[in-house]
């Protein structure tokens, strides 16, 4: 059977292919940068770039670099499925963060990475938060293996084949291994990768059968902290277990 595309939109594939690549740039990207990227002539992107740029899909900074706007994960926000989620969880995540003393953020998955899409700051002076839109691969960021350790075994599969485009590097037999053991535990608790003295602990919220979201709080601990790391956990996994009851029309016994 032909894998060839019944209908083609050479300008939207196009520019679709720079959104992509520009999402998975660590900074600004130049002209040059995305024509070699692609493999395609500066004059074949040019005016595809002037078109996002005016659109807000893309903005350059003053080197000329281009990157993404947030535009894109504005619109997703309203999605019926975030807009529910969010509407649920921001009234328990503030009663999370009240009754622990640390910021909580929830994170949803986008292709092979994890997006933060909702936070609630800590409530005293002292605390660590995420920004929304904040991005991180899945299988490196304790809300992303949440994520990937609560899908049903298809989904799960699909996901990792994803990631595997990114890094071909990664273990996989051992992430399935330490995502079997997640799902175990029924929590994820780790120190960050990116920020030393923060223990990330993730507990998944889910409906249908599968991971919408995952409820992270970034753990700081310290003579300031409100409980221990132990305690905390119980009350993220509550709120989680909330939140998902929430989500299916349900009641906790």
């Amino acid at each position: 059977m032909s894998s060839e595309p019944k209908y083609r939109a050479p300008a939207l594939q196009k520019g679709l292919s720079i959104l992509e690549t520009l999402a998975h740039a660590s900074e600004p990207m130049s002209m040059s940068d995305i024509s070699t990227a692609l493999e395609r002539s500066r004059n074949e992107i040019f005016r595809m770039l002037q078109v996002l740029e005016e659109m807000r899909y893309i903005s350059r900074d003053a080197s000329g670099g281009y990157s993404l706007t947030n535009r894109l994960f504005a619109l997703s926000m309203h999605q019926p499925p975030v807009r529910d989620l969010l509407s649920l969880a921001f009234p328990v995540m503030q009663k999370l963060a009240d009754d622990v003393g640390q910021s909580c953020h929830i994170a949803v998955a986008s292709g092979a990475e994890m997006v933060v899409v909702a936070r609630v700051e800590a409530p005293g002076l002292l605390g660590f938060a995420v920004r929304v839109g904040y991005r991180r691969p899945l299988n490196v960021s304790a809300s992303g293996l949440t994520l990937l350790a609560f899908e049903p075994e298809a989904r799960r599969s699909q996901m990792l084949d994803e990631i595997e485009l990114l890094d071909g590097k990664f273990d996989r037999a051992a992430l399935i291994t330490q995502l079997d053991d997640i799902v175990a535990e029924g929590h994820v608790a780790r120190e960050s990768r990116m920020i030393n003295g923060i223990l990330d602990i993730s507990a998944p919220i889910l409906a249908a059968g599968e991971a919408r979201a995952a409820l992270t709080i970034p753990y700081v601990s310290g003579a300031s902290a409100k409980m221990d790391a132990d305690r905390t956990t119980e009350f993220i996994r509550r709120a989680a277990l909330e939140i998902s009851h929430a989500l299916q029309g349900t009641r906790i016994e």
